[in-house]
């Protein structure tokens, strides 16, 4: 039986990856996202992260592509139960549509719950912080959708360290409920925010972390090694950014290190990740089985205290 994190205070318990359903009718079709998560939760997994937004960057899109593809998935697989769902808002969906506002909350999380085809959201999130709206407004119509039992839990992703504080601080002074969980970017490649500023507010009240890009965006799988690697790929827009001295000094400890275990470098900067103790579950996503094999053999790799030393110095 696969060992189980508590998120936070939560009391909802995950597989320590969570699947990334951005990759939903963008870089995989339904029947091979089907195929991705049969075999992820067959594996003993629980888990799976989407947007109302994905995928709208996708020409013809609107956003809501993978919320559907998912809730298509638990419909026909009778497993809504068994699963914990975590979708988020807030990111620009057209027509003004965008923002932590109450109306685009309770509008949004009814749009959610039809296309996931379910009466419930384990963990909705801010999926960007919105400066423009009072966070009391943003709390209380959260408040509102956690007294319906339309949401369970809430969390914050891409949030600066004093908007979080500020979140956490308004929650607690007008008796809200609170944000319980953090997704930042955080990896090899993205460190100094997260172990700098968010952590240590994340230990102190007690978030769970799910961070998103735990390669990168692919970068640390060591696919891209020139710029002509990501010329024409869909993850170009996530790795270009990478393709430098410092980037390529990481690939080339993440090379070391997976020589010494074996591994390939994504599962090294997986396991990397996971040694970290704040962080709760990694986000992942695969688009074929050869990959997601890779990916989730991860969470057996027990990287050695040097081993983990050496990327953190090599990466600093």
């Amino acid at each position: 039986m696969m060992k189980r994190r508590r998120l936070g205070n939560t009391g909802l318990e995950v597989s320590p990856l969570i699947f990334g359903g951005n990759i939903f009718d963008w870089t995989v079709d339904q029947a091979t996202a089907f195929q991705l998560l049969d075999a992820f939760v067959g594996a003993g997994f629980n888990a799976v992260d989407t947007s109302d937004v994905y995928s709208r960057w996708v020409p013809g899109h609107t956003g809501g592509e993978s919320e559907i593809i998912l809730g298509e998935w638990m419909k026909q697989r009778k497993n809504r139960s068994q699963m914990i769902v975590a979708t988020k808002l807030g990111m620009d969906m057209g027509d003004g549509k965008k923002g932590l506002s109450k109306d685009h909350i309770l509008r949004s999380a009814d749009d959610s719950l039809r296309r996931l085809q379910t009466d419930h959201i384990d963990l909705y999130q801010s999926h960007i912080d919105d400066p423009d709206t009072p966070l009391e407004e943003t709390m209380g119509a959260y408040a509102q959708l956690l007294q319906q039992g339309k949401v369970l839990h809430i969390g914050a992703s891409n949030h600066k360290a004093e908007r979080l504080v500020a979140a956490l601080e308004t929650s607690k002074r007008l008796g809200l409920p609170a944000y319980e969980t953090l997704q930042p970017n955080y990896s090899l490649m993205e460190r100094p925010d997260y172990e700098n500023n968010l952590e240590p507010i994340c230990k102190c009240a007690g978030l769970g972390v799910i961070n998103y890009f735990p390669l990168a965006g692919g970068f640390l799988t060591g696919k891209y090694r020139a710029e002509g690697d990501a010329a024409g790929k869909a993850r170009a827009r996530n790795v270009t950014k990478y393709l430098n001295e410092r980037g390529f000094k990481i690939i080339d400890a993440l090379d070391k290190v997976a020589r010494k275990y074996c591994a390939t470098p994504a599962k090294i900067a997986l396991a990397w990740v996971l040694a970290r103790p704040s962080i709760t579950a990694p986000i992942v996503s695969a688009t074929n089985l050869q990959q997601l094999s890779d990916v989730i053999s991860a969470i057996d790799l027990k990287l050695e205290p040097d081993s983990i030393e050496f990327l953190n110095r090599e990466s600093a």
